[in-house]
């Protein structure tokens, strides 16, 4: 006769998965709900973009998003569709908290007003990140691989390039070594006017969902602010904001989820300081609260050499409210491309391995959070999807192939762990 513990493993097999999420950009992408639904995702990941970056989203705005994502409206009456609201990938933080400005106060009691609307709807993740000026940063948004797929990549040598041939940023040549300077000019010297001009453009995209690019004129102001901003006085104000926003979360029942720096290193003089294990080690001692957590997004860690990501997703499980899962094949000089789910330099079997535990320990433990949000992030563009017009790294056969395959292998690590046969149980 079966074993207590063998039949208490045996329901959990049956009581948990991850929850399968699709980050989607809202009425204008080109990737419509029911194709997600076939795609076999049931959690939505987005954010109200067309609200600037500071104000407060009304509960009316976020409703209607939550309709739009829940309910079929072209068919009549309206059907449910087996889609939720799940995550908000994100309620992005305005400059001022950032820099510590005079005015900070007033855009963290307008981002607390955001929080409690969004908790209003039954809302309760929430992405953010704390990166200066930039979002997600490449040198590339179409890097064409050896079987023809397009995909995202970083080039240190190409972002040297547009710091001191394009930006012409004072101080750049004391960022780089002798070698990659030499290269900066000899990559320089190839590009055309066009070339410069895609370059420019690339790497000064704004934030995710928008079409929006930085002109260098207003980059520069940006970078001026923060001339006098280090990496000292980048965590003393992301500690400001977490002592203030924090015990309002905890209280309204709201996880924050810090997403990582990507790339994880500074970049154009700009610091950042959620790069590495110290730094998260550091980030989450600010507020011991289980509503100060982390996004933990495998491409963004995984392009940092210090990065032990099994490691990680072991100490910080704990805290861990949603998984970006992704690999990057790591070129050299921090240099870095997309690659497919189970190729690369990431270990996504491992970190599987580890996430699936710590979801089992939750659920021992008495935890309420048990159906961990976890989105195939990125993804290659390839076969009919290579001429159409998506957002970078949001394609839809891509990102398909890549949730079916982080399905298929958290199913086969789950047979593993919770085998039928007690003999072979482990």
């Amino acid at each position: 006769m079966p074993s207590a513990e063998f039949r208490v493993r045996k329901l959990e097999k049956k009581m948990m998965t991850f929850e399968q999420t699709w980050r989607w950009y809202g009425p204008n992408d080109p990737i419509n709900l029911s194709y997600i639904e076939q795609a076999g995702a049931t959690g939505i990941v987005t954010a109200l973009h067309h609200i600037p970056v500071g104000e407060v989203w009304p509960v009316d705005e976020i409703e209607k998003r939550k309709k739009e994502i829940e309910w079929n409206d072209s068919t009549s009456p309206e059907k449910r569709r087996n889609l939720k609201w799940s995550v908000v990938e994100s309620v992005n933080i305005h400059e001022s908290i950032k820099t510590g400005a005079s005015d900070r106060d007033t855009y963290i009691e307008k981002y607390k007003r955001t929080l409690t609307n969004l908790s209003q709807c039954g809302i309760k993740t929430v992405t953010y990140n704390f990166m200066p000026v930039l979002d997600w940063t490449r040198t590339d948004l179409g890097y064409e691989l050896a079987n023809g797929a397009k995909t995202l990549k970083f080039d240190m040598i190409a972002l040297a390039a547009f710091d001191l041939y394009i930006l012409k940023r004072k101080e750049a040549k004391t960022a780089y070594t002798y070698d990659q300077l030499e290269k900066a000019e000899e990559f320089f010297d190839h590009l055309d006017k066009k070339d410069q001009f895609k370059l420019q453009k690339t790497i000064l995209a704004g934030l995710p969902g928008t079409d929006d690019v930085y002109s260098l004129e207003k980059f520069q102001e940006y970078l001026d602010v923060y001339k006098d901003i280090d990496e000292k006085k980048l965590r003393k104000n992301l500690a400001y904001f977490l002592k203030c926003i924090i015990p309002h979360a905890e209280k309204i029942g709201v996880k924050m989820a810090v997403h990582p720096d990507d790339p994880p290193f500074s970049i154009l003089g700009l610091p950042r300081i959620v790069c590495k294990e110290s730094d998260i080690t550091r980030l989450l001692s600010v507020m011991d609260s289980p509503s100060n957590g982390l996004a933990f997004c495998t491409g963004s860690l995984g392009a940092h050499p210090e990065n032990n990501l099994v490691k990680m997703v072991e100490q910080f499980g704990y805290r861990i409210h949603f998984y970006h899962l992704r690999s990057i094949q790591k070129q050299g000089d921090r240099s870095f491309y997309e690659v497919e789910h189970l190729g690369g330099d990431v270990d996504l079997y491992e970190i599987m391995i580890a996430a699936v535990k710590e979801q089992i320990r939750r659920k021992r433990g008495g935890g309420i959070d048990i159906s961990i949000p976890l989105r195939s992030d990125h993804g290659l563009q390839m076969l009919y999807d290579l001429d159409k017009p998506f957002y970078p790294g949001y394609s839809a056969i891509g990102r398909l192939k890549g949730l079916a395959e982080l399905k298929g292998m958290e199913t086969a690590i789950r047979r593993c762990l919770f085998d039928n046969s007690e003999r072979n149980f482990k």
